[in-house]
């Protein structure tokens, strides 16, 4: 742990577990891990590196929000150099997960697209997590499940924010309990 954050006790846990706060801090690190494992387990048995899978995350993500993934963008999501951006776009490309494609509004720029087969291969990896997932926010309210989203969104920026602090969220600061 950093400087400055909570003490942890001998065996490794927070010394106050009666905190709910801590307690939620654990149940997200542990999910961190369980999560960690399984792609881990992904990314071995599809000759992938980590870095790899995270970027293919990234790709996807980027689909998803309708951002144009550019290499220089994916080297800053992942923190990489334009050197190791393009190694693992290569790499990526021999394995045929990702193409390289020209922007049509402006041919100089490319344009990094997961490939359908990579897709399908993820989904049936991760299919049916992501069913049981989403199966269980089917428990909650959607009054619930807007709080945790707003939740889990507050989680991401602070996240974010300690790896990029110019991703500092510019909302208030959470309010602290007394």
């Amino acid at each position: 742990m950093r400087a400055g954050s909570i003490m942890e006790g001998r065996n490794g846990m927070d010394e106050d577990e009666g905190e709910p706060g801590l307690r939620v801090v654990h149940q997200l690190r542990a999910i961190t891990v369980e999560l960690d494992m399984i792609g881990a387990e992904f990314a071995q048995s599809n000759s992938l590196h980590p870095t790899d899978l995270r970027a293919l995350i990234c790709l996807l993500d980027a689909a998803r929000a309708h951002v144009l993934a550019t290499p220089g963008w994916l080297g800053r999501q992942l923190g990489l150099n334009s050197a190791g951006t393009t190694a693992l776009v290569d790499r990526l490309e021999k394995l045929g997960h990702v193409r390289r494609t020209r922007d049509s509004r402006d041919r100089r720029r490319v344009l990094l697209e997961v490939d359908e087969r990579a897709v399908a291969l993820g989904q049936s990896f991760f299919g049916p997590l992501i069913t049981e997932v989403v199966a269980a926010t089917r428990t909650f309210s959607d009054t619930e499940l807007a709080t945790i989203q707003r939740f889990l969104l507050n989680v991401h920026e602070v996240v974010a924010a300690q790896r990029d602090p110019s991703r500092l969220p510019t909302r208030s600061p959470v309010p602290q309990k007394k």
